[in-house]
């Protein structure tokens, strides 16, 4: 399917019926598979050949959704996991472990940065957050022999800042580091970091890609670009895994995607479930369209709250006086996605008073589904955060977060003017 455009695939990728055979994937609700000959188990568990045999490790649903979204990001292998939390953990975990070190924008998700900042650190593997906006001497310095991957957001949650691509892959390439981006928010219709040079892309698939907030789910497409034979950094790939009867990984085509199933979703089972699996499949039929009404309402939202007089300032990168406009224009120039946040004039009730004026568009704990919503991150997603690394995050306390969704936008503007006249 590579000779088609990224429109089609996200209708036609990831699964072709036969004769007879349903359209669409089935729910291949079992945990487990039946074998007549013993050999074909073993091969199975040997990783010799393809197939199922139980679904802690695969399933034909999940794979589906798994081959579409690797064929959208360019990718060669997908895993899908429990949650895009998971599937963040699970990357790390696969190049690192006790006494090793990752690097990592220090404007990332909230959830991202407490498991980088607090729950790593106590299994041993430290993380050194960089300002995505430094310049590349200053975040080259935060390597050593022990850096085991540069982590970043293509579309930062909720600070808005667009990843400068090419600064970050140069760093990598020169430090054979592997590069991972977490595209939840870019999504493959806006962006494909493969593209500009990273090795792995990590998606909350609960967002945007699901489309819908009705299935929990995360990804992990290994692009297969990284070589990790023979690169010092990463002994594991390198030695006998006698867990797997001496595979080496770093001979394998796909090195990174074998090892992250074979080994950490075989043993920490976040896995993701058949049925959110073929939601996600089937909101992905709709990613293309949906991208592109996201971004050219949130465009106008974006122009509407930049010229109102209780707005102290809005990030979105449409806007043409925007810090990143000129990165998206380079890396997103189909458009900028549906999330933008904008600062309340005035003290934070206010911010608590406009969120409770608005009718259409609801408070959620969550971003990037059809329907509109907003949330005061200080208060909720980042509220752990120290007021120093609210600050290194990007999330003044008068930061608003408006997931933009596809309702008529003239609405959603309405909705927006009604209660900031509220406040």
């Amino acid at each position: 399917m590579d000779k088609y455009k990224l429109d089609t695939l996200c209708v036609q990728a990831g699964y072709s019926p036969k004769t007879g055979q349903s359209r669409i994937p089935p729910i291949v609700q079992s945990t487990t598979f039946v074998y007549e000959k013993t050999q074909d188990m073993a091969d199975l568990f040997d990783l010799k050949s393809d197939g199922y045999f139980y679904t802690r490790l695969a399933n034909p649903t999940v794979a589906a959704f798994e081959n579409k979204v690797a064929a959208l990001e360019g990718g060669v292998c997908g895993i899908g996991c429990a949650s895009g939390m998971s599937a963040t953990s699970l990357a790390v975990f696969t190049v690192a472990g006790a006494g090793d070190n990752i690097l990592s924008s220090q404007a990332v998700y909230g959830g991202t940065y407490n498991l980088f900042a607090v729950t790593l650190p106590k299994l041993g593997i430290e993380c050194r957050f960089f300002d995505p906006d430094a310049p590349a001497e200053e975040i080259e310095k935060l390597i050593d022999k022990n850096t085991k991957m540069i982590f970043t957001e293509t579309v930062a949650n909720p600070s808005i800042i667009v990843l400068d691509f090419e600064k970050i892959a140069k760093i990598a390439s020169r430090h054979k580091v592997l590069f991972a981006v977490d595209n939840t928010l870019a999504t493959p219709a806006l962006c494909r970091p493969a593209q500009w040079g990273a090795n792995i892309v990590i998606h909350s698939s609960t967002k945007y890609l699901d489309g819908h907030a009705a299935a929990l789910g995360g990804m992990i497409v290994d692009i297969a670009n990284f070589c990790f034979k023979g690169n010092d950094r990463y002994s594991s790939f390198n030695v006998p895994d006698e867990s797997y009867h001496g595979l080496v990984y770093a001979d394998l085509p796909v090195s990174f995607g074998t090892k992250c199933r074979a080994q950490m979703i075989r043993d920490f089972g976040a896995i993701m479930s058949p049925q959110n699996a073929f939601l996600s499949y089937i909101g992905c039929d709709t990613l293309a369209l949906r991208m592109e009404r996201h971004s050219s309402n949130a465009k106008k939202v974006a122009e509407f709250l930049s010229k109102h007089p209780k707005i102290e300032w809005i990030n979105h990168a449409s806007l043409k006086d925007n810090k990143y406009n000129k990165l998206a224009e380079k890396y997103l120039p189909d458009g900028q996605g549906g999330m933008l946040s904008f600062g309340i004039k005035g003290s934070v009730e206010k911010c608590a008073k406009f969120m409770e004026a608005l009718k259409l568009i609801t408070q959620e704990t969550h971003v990037a589904d059809v329907r509109s919503c907003v949330l005061h991150p200080a208060s909720t997603t980042h509220r752990q955060l120290s007021e120093e690394d609210l600050k290194k995050a990007g999330v003044p306390h008068n930061l608003i977060r408006l997931s933009v969704g596809i309702e008529n936008p003239d609405d959603i503007i309405a909705d927006l003017a009604n209660a900031l006249e509220k406040v």
